[in-house]
């Protein structure tokens, strides 16, 4: 049996491919768009890919299982459990097999066993794997999706944090209960195979170690040491992190089907003469670093480096408009496997950021200034502290006089914001401080401050902070 690792830190998301050394058969479990490596991968493997096994129906980023599909030919085993509203749309153009509890497929001599394990999902599944090939008669592991993580669980409200599907929450909390009972069940030696690591918005406190054990899972994770339900179910929605709400956006994508996109596809460079009319019709999205950007950018751009891009693009970009790049010529290809697979689909070109600054377009500018300089314009009240963090870094400690604006919600919480005085915006070291800061100067707030160094800075000063009580993730 082959097995191999496939993991993308800009989505902290895992993916496998399983292959039978004696049939030369292999499946892709869980994965993500850019198909280009498990094809790849295959090819140095001397193994084909004839299927894909899909966990769940994610909603993080868009799936690869449709691509592979159509590349490839690839025969698709999804979930065929949970309620008709989350049964896959798009599966009568190819070859597929709806698999519930207690079903089975093989590729080569691999045999595959589903088991239904449901709360982070309704439709969520989880696949024991055992090498037949290799002569055994019990699994060797279990690919959990997201249901069982290194260190955590998948957490259970994203339907109705992100999809708003009110009452959803707790009831797949209670589902999610019931399916841990059932994990532990399972003998400790199977290896634990998880999609996602730590960064993800699945859950909480997940772990970056790549993989596990059932075993070592039900004697150190934290929520597989809660045996009475309500307690569980307290803890299981307590603290989670912000969900995306371009969550909602993949969701519907992956049941409905992506976009096919083929191999090849190009982005083109646009005419820095064309800028303005992109500001006006969509997004435009640069990746110069803050520093730069700070001295020089174009008016009603938004400032997303490249190494933030898939964490912050699906909060603050128009998914109903199109978005535009100003990057350097060899990124731009980069920037936009990366939008897509977050579900960005229409890039309408890039501008050459060297053309964009030479040009006289970068007019505009913002302040900065050092926890010290600006203390005591905060202190006098003469400035609005907005601190873009996340509930959980604000509950650990802020500013006394900050407003909390987590930096994803921004776009839906303009109109509460002052414009009767400076602002001043912070995080926790200054990355997304300058990335919220760029989303208020195009939304027309233009008395704004990045302080440098963020909370960090603040308190590294030794000026004073409080604390809040956590709330319930809902």
């Amino acid at each position: 049996m082959l097995l191999k690792y496939f993991y993308d830190e800009t989505l902290a998301h895992a993916s496998y491919m399983v292959g039978c050394q004696q049939t030369k058969e292999a499946v892709i479990v869980d994965p993500g768009r850019d198909i280009d490596q498990y094809i790849a991968s295959a090819e140095k493997e001397g193994v084909q890919v004839i299927a894909v096994a899909e966990t769940h129906i994610h909603a993080d980023y868009v799936s690869g299982a449709r691509e592979l599909a159509d590349r490839v030919n690839a025969k698709l085993f999804v979930s065929d459990e949970g309620p008709a509203e989350w049964k896959y749309q798009y599966l009568e153009d190819y070859q597929h097999q709806g698999v519930c509890d207690g079903d089975h497929f093989r590729i080569g001599n691999i045999r595959f066993d589903v088991l239904h394990t449901p709360g982070h999902t309704p439709e969520s599944i989880s696949f024991v794997l055992t090498d037949q090939g290799g002569g055994a008669d019990q699994p060797m592991g279990i690919f959990t999706g997201d249901f069982v993580f290194v260190g955590s669980i998948g957490r259970p409200d994203l339907l109705e944090e992100a999809a708003g599907l009110a009452g959803t929450a707790e009831s797949g909390a209670r589902d999610l209960y019931k399916s841990v009972q059932r994990f532990k069940t399972l003998p400790d030696y199977l290896q634990l195979w998880p999609a996602h690591g730590a960064g993800s918005a699945c859950g909480k406190g997940l772990g970056a170690i790549p993989s596990s054990t059932v075993g070592y899972e039900k004697r150190f994770n934290p929520a597989l040491q809660l045996n009475d339900e309500e307690e569980f179910v307290r803890f299981i929605l307590a603290d989670q992190p912000e969900a995306p709400k371009y969550f909602a956006v993949m969701k519907r994508v992956n049941k409905q089907g992506p976009k096919v996109l083929g191999a090849g596809h190009q982005h083109s460079m646009l005419d820095v003469k064309e800028l303005p009319a992109a500001v006006k019709a969509g997004t435009v999205v640069d990746l110069m670093p803050a520093p730069q950007y700070a001295k020089g950018h174009a008016p009603g751009t938004i400032n997303i480096p490249l190494e933030l891009l898939a964490t912050w693009a699906g909060w603050l970009v128009d998914y109903d408009r199109p978005t535009y790049l100003i990057c350097d010529p060899n990124q731009r290809e980069e920037a936009a496997r990366i939008l897509h697979k977050i579900g960005v689909e229409v890039i309408a070109g890039a501008f050459d950021a060297a053309e964009v600054r030479s040009s006289g377009l970068a007019s505009e500018v913002y302040s900065t200034g050092t926890p010290a300089e600006l203390a005591p314009a905060i202190e006098a009240g003469h400035v609005q502290v907005i601190d873009v963090r996340s509930n959980e870094e604000w509950n650990a400690g802020h500013l006394a006089k900050a407003e909390h604006r987590f930096l994803g919600r921004l776009p839906d919480q303009l109109d509460e914001l002052p414009r009767d005085k400076e602002l001043v915006i912070h995080c926790r070291s200054g990355a997304r401080s300058a990335v919220g800061l760029s989303f208020l100067q195009a939304a027309g707030f233009k008395n704004v401050i990045d302080m440098t160094g963020g909370y960090l800075a603040w308190t590294n000063e030794g000026l004073a902070t409080v604390k809040s009580e956590p709330a319930l993730s809902r």
